[in-house]
């Protein structure tokens, strides 16, 4: 119909539709949110309830911008704010809260446009705020490291959100800067997808096999229990995918051969002894909750977040409750080993260091808290032990003067260790025939161990805060950047004596705690959670 046969109706029905594309909240808004409007709403920030240091960043950024909104421009069409809203919606994908940053509230305020100015300027400055404090969660972690974690001693990254949004801005990248916020570390992007598939799992399977406490159970015999432990594996299968929990048979009391493959692999994935026997610390972990894996994952992730974004191009990475160290070069795992770490009574800190060199056949400069706590008593019930262990017993620190231990009377001793005990290079040696130094106020230390046996346990927390290696020479040749350790290394090595070796270059180590972590296959482990850190950090975080 041409405009000349227009009628009034029609004039009328395309007056109603240029009225109901005004009122779609575009290009009007331009209009609506002035420099002013944010201005005034800057210097009445008491209504919007936000921190002073909160504050104080908006107003360091806006008047950067001389006022000037970021979300809702006039160029932008509203694509701005709608993605600054995904942004905060996605919070929950990272293993955060999106409600921590007032998502509800944003979307009631972004329905209300464009009703007026007031709203705009509101919407522009909470959205603005939401963004900064999730750009700084992502960026260092939400919590402060050292009050979730007391033993946490690693300096959290700075980021300054402020430059960081001001620069997106002027260069029209807010979407792919605010995508590009969340790590890409591949470990912490294995536990993001594995959390995302937990949580859609849970909702659907909501229920959860228990297996009751049993007698261990071992290869090719016959018990009750058997069916309901299939059912957990195949509650695993779906869980996880893993080709091993693949079962043919759900209903047979048989612990056949199939059964016992899936068993070891789940065992590996949680950190135990793969020997297929199906024992208590097994049925623990079959037993473990998706919630509280969902929980595990969120706190290790959270715990990445607390790392430096640049750990080097060569480092060690020491996890202390999967009991393992992985030594990775170009971000490719080079080498992964078990070790022995602290007592729960001399837990092991994180922390980082530097290892600047290895000592073979050391000498073993025992603690007085150890001596005290430990090896007296062993002297006490046992005369010849300090003999029998190469132990040397000094009157002073200068150990100027050797006194033999059978003169001493060590029954008499109540309290404290008043000599200075020094265990002699050996066979016998607790550091083994090597150790790895890095300076730190722990005083902990990388070393070899006599006690080979103990890497078979399921929980290895058998030191006194100090790391036992189960592959030492292996180590030593990454510390000293060769495939083969050289022949006058292997020559010290076995000659006994003792001799000092510095890195050409220093290595970077990292001792974290970490329960749920990918190894060199990209698989995800969980372990158990030794020391509570885990269980004080979410209760902390309220997560």
């Amino acid at each position: 119909m041409s405009n000349r046969q227009s009628t009034p109706f029609v004039l009328f029905l395309q007056l109603l539709g240029c009225l109901y594309f005004l009122s779609i909240p575009s290009l009007s808004l331009a209009v609506i949110l002035e420099a002013g409007e944010i201005k005034q709403q800057l210097s009445n920030a008491s209504s919007l309830a936000f921190k002073k240091s909160a504050v104080e960043d908006l107003q360091r950024l806006y008047s950067a911008r001389q006022y000037q909104s970021i979300w809702l421009t006039a160029e932008a069409e509203l694509s701005s704010i709608e993605a600054a809203l995904d942004f905060i919606a996605n919070a929950d994908a990272e293993g955060l809260d999106s409600q921590d940053y007032q998502l509800q509230q944003l979307r009631h305020l972004r329905q209300q446009l464009p009703q007026s100015a007031s709203i705009a300027a509101e919407l522009e400055l909470r959205t603005t705020h939401a963004v900064l404090t999730l750009a700084r969660d992502l960026s260092r972690g939400r919590l402060a490291a050292t009050a979730a974690d007391s033993d946490w001693h690693i300096s959290q990254p700075t980021f300054d959100t402020v430059a960081f949004l001001l620069e997106a801005a002027k260069s029209h990248t807010l979407q792919h800067s605010l995508q590009n916020l969340s790590s890409q570390n591949p470990s912490y992007q294995q536990l993001k997808q594995t959390l995302a598939r937990y949580r859609q799992h849970i909702i659907e399977h909501p229920t959860w096999i228990h297996i009751p406490a049993t007698p261990s159970i071992r290869p090719s015999t016959t018990d009750d229990i058997i069916p309901l432990i299939r059912q957990r594996i195949a509650q695993a299968y779906a869980i996880d995918g893993i080709a091993e929990f693949r079962l043919t048979s759900n209903l047979s009391q048989h612990y056949d051969e199939e059964l016992v493959t899936a068993i070891k692999t789940f065992q590996t994935q949680h950190g135990l002894n793969p020997d297929g026997i199906i024992g208590k610390n097994t049925i623990r972990a079959l037993n473990i909750p998706l919630a509280w894996k969902i929980r595990q994952l969120r706190i290790a992730m959270e715990r990445l977040r607390w790392l430096p974004k640049n750990l080097g191009k060569r480092y060690l990475m020491v996890n202390t409750s999967g009991f393992r160290l992985m030594a990775v070069e170009q971000n490719e795992h080079a080498l992964s080993m078990r070790i022995i770490v602290g007592r729960d009574y001399r837990s092991t800190p994180s922390f980082k260091g530097v290892l600047s060199h290895m000592i073979l056949n050391p000498h073993w400069n025992v603690p007085s808290s150890i001596a005290t706590k430990d090896l007296l008593p062993r002297q006490q019930k046992d005369p010849s032990f300090f003999t029998s262990g190469n132990y040397k017993i000094f009157s002073n620190h200068s150990r100027t003067e050797i006194i033999d231990p059978s003169t001493i009377n060590w029954q008499a001793i109540k309290k404290g260790f008043p000599y200075v005990l020094r265990q002699e290079p050996g066979a016998h040696n607790a550091l083994g025939r090597i150790k790895f130094m890095f300076p730190n106020p722990f005083d902990i230390y990388l070393h070899d161990t006599p006690s080979k046996s103990l890497f078979q346990k399921d929980i290895r927390t058998f030191s006194s805060g100090c790391i036992r290696l189960e592959k030492p020479l292996e180590l030593a040749a990454f510390a000293l950047g060769e495939q083969t350790l050289p022949e006058d290394f292997v020559e010290h090595f076995h000659s006994g004596t003792t001799k000092t070796i510095h890195l050409r270059k220093p290595l970077p180590i990292y001792l974290v705690y970490i329960t749920a972590w990918v190894d060199e296959h990209e698989k995800v482990h969980f372990s158990p959670d030794i020391y509570g850190r885990d269980l004080r950090a979410l209760q902390y975080a309220g997560w």
